[in-house]
């Protein structure tokens, strides 16, 4: 299972950081610490959701 989150992991932590971050720049953060920060959020939110979505499609 955790080949899978690993592989679920790569893809679901890009979309979730790249999201934050557009989040973070309509809100008008423009500046590098809070599009890192964003960014960071976006990775660890990630951990999580991969395992539960691989631990959905194992069954």
């Amino acid at each position: 299972m955790f080949g899978l989150a690993g592989i679920l992991y790569s893809l679901i932590s890009t979309t979730l950081a790249g999201s934050a971050i557009v989040v973070s720049l309509v809100l008008g953060y423009d500046t590098l610490v809070p599009l890192l920060i964003a960014a960071g959020i976006g990775f660890a939110a990630a951990l999580p959701a991969s395992l539960i979505v691989a631990k959905q499609m194992r069954g």
